[in-house]
């Protein structure tokens, strides 16, 4: 057996794909959700110049930063724009999981059952885009650029922030509510215009804590 083949054998961790060294980053058993990183300083020793005769003297080239706030109470805290996409991005795939779940079954059960109660219909209509939200984000994270095992995928997503979901969709409800009464006319193009206006009330609703989440805890859960 040549050298090469016995560290192959004995060391199969080296020989990891990306992808599952990034899965073992971002699963834990207390917490599936993503981690950002930041990268520490690196020093290299400088070569002589030409025009010198003497030692060579270490230079240290290092990616400085301005120190990040992580008080949300300061201005300095809610002006990272690398933050404020990551986040935008992150609720954006929310959103979609959630409304194609909630706004299904708050129509059907608008229209069929308004017997049942505004309240009763809401609760199985958030219910509901909470389900299609995690199957989504599963589905994603299996066929994406994750390339995640449908079980790890699963975890993930189950990991996804509740407090988020709960926001958006509650937001979503309410101003639908409030514009059209309870009352679902596809015909009419003002019954659309209010789900637009429910559907952008929902995404903007959970974005701060989103964006709190990424920035103080480093943790992005969509």
């Amino acid at each position: 057996m040549t050298p090469n083949m016995l560290l192959y054998r004995t060391s199969p961790i080296l020989h990891k794909t990306p992808h599952t060294r990034r899965l073992f980053s971002i699963l834990s058993p207390a917490q599936a959700c993503r981690s950002t990183t930041t990268q520490t300083p690196s020093c290299s020793k400088s070569s002589p110049s030409p025009t010198t005769t003497g030692k060579s003297s270490p230079s240290c080239s290092t990616t400085t930063e301005q120190p990040q706030s992580t008080n949300p109470f300061t201005f300095n805290f809610w002006t990272s724009k690398s933050a404020w996409k990551r986040a935008s991005i992150n609720t954006l795939r929310c959103l979609v999981g959630c409304t194609l779940g909630d706004f299904s079954a708050l129509w059907i059960l608008q229209t069929y059952y308004p017997h049942l109660g505004m309240g009763l219909i809401m609760g199985a209509s958030m219910a509901s885009g909470i389900t299609t939200s995690i199957i989504l984000e599963t589905i994603l994270l299996r066929r994406g650029a994750d390339q995640l095992s449908w079980p790890a995928a699963a975890r993930t997503a189950m990991g996804m922030s509740l407090v988020s979901m709960l926001a958006m969709e509650t937001a979503e409800n309410l101003v639908d509510y409030h514009l059209t009464g309870g009352m679902v006319n596809m015909a009419d193009p003002m019954f659309w215009t209010a789900a637009a206006t429910s559907i952008a009330a929902g995404y903007l609703a959970p974005l701060p804590y989103n964006y709190l989440r990424l920035r103080k805890y480093g943790r992005a859960c969509h």
